[in-house]
């Protein structure tokens, strides 16, 4: 199976073996999506499988997902929160009793770029995940053109989440030197890990 086999050559670089790994595939074509949540827990959508186009497509993906939990992103996220609310409370007291505005103003002032943050790291992290792994880094940079092509219309990026697919690919191109010589230190390692046999009995441990 493809995101096995993708997973546990991802896994051994992330180090977070001693997790028990959970592999969900949605069927769902209209949904080009996949995550994975504290603990393991690997949700992929099979509208994904064809934009990626192959396995160091998809490694692209789930490096970045799996970085999350590296970078502890989610304990992050729950830290801002503590200190946005109270300020929230507080100015919508005095200015705004509704909060609406002042919900907005924190978010697109403190939210949004704290999670751009947070995917640039992601996108750094995944990307020398699987170049450890032994998947062509350079995939990463044509996912996401593949990515910037189906997206017709882009939301600004100071209105977004995420980083525009053009910064994004901007940032991954500076990366990618610095990748390609952690591939090839890997290969010549001899660190491709169990990726040829698919043997999941090797690296991560997946529950059935």
């Amino acid at each position: 199976m493809m995101v096995h086999r993708v997973l546990n050559r991802l896994i051994p670089a992330s180090g977070l073996e001693g997790q028990e790994w959970e592999v969900h595939v949605i069927d769902d074509k209209e949904q080009m999506n996949a995550f994975v949540i504290p603990g393991g827990k690997v949700f992929v959508f099979s509208g994904l499988m064809p934009i990626c186009d192959g396995d160091d497509g998809l490694a692209t993906v789930l490096g970045h997902e799996i970085a999350h939990n590296v970078a502890h992103h989610a304990a992050e996220n729950y830290s801002r929160l503590s200190l946005v609310l109270p300020i929230a409370y507080l100015v919508s007291f005095i200015y705004d009793v509704s909060g609406n505005l002042t919900f907005t103003i924190l978010d697109y002032a403190y939210n949004k770029p704290g999670s751009r943050k947070q995917e640039s790291e992601a996108d750094y992290i995944g990307l020398m995940m699987m170049a450890q792994s032994c998947f062509d880094p350079e995939a990463a940079v044509e996912l996401w053109q593949r990515m910037e092509k189906t997206n017709q219309v882009a939301i600004p990026q100071f209105l977004s989440t995420h980083p525009s697919n053009h910064n994004r690919i901007a940032k991954i191109q500076e990366w990618l030197p610095k990748a390609r010589i952690l591939a090839e230190q890997s290969i010549d390692e001899g660190r491709l890990f169990y990726g040829d046999s698919g043997d999941t009995s090797k690296g991560a441990r997946f529950r059935n």
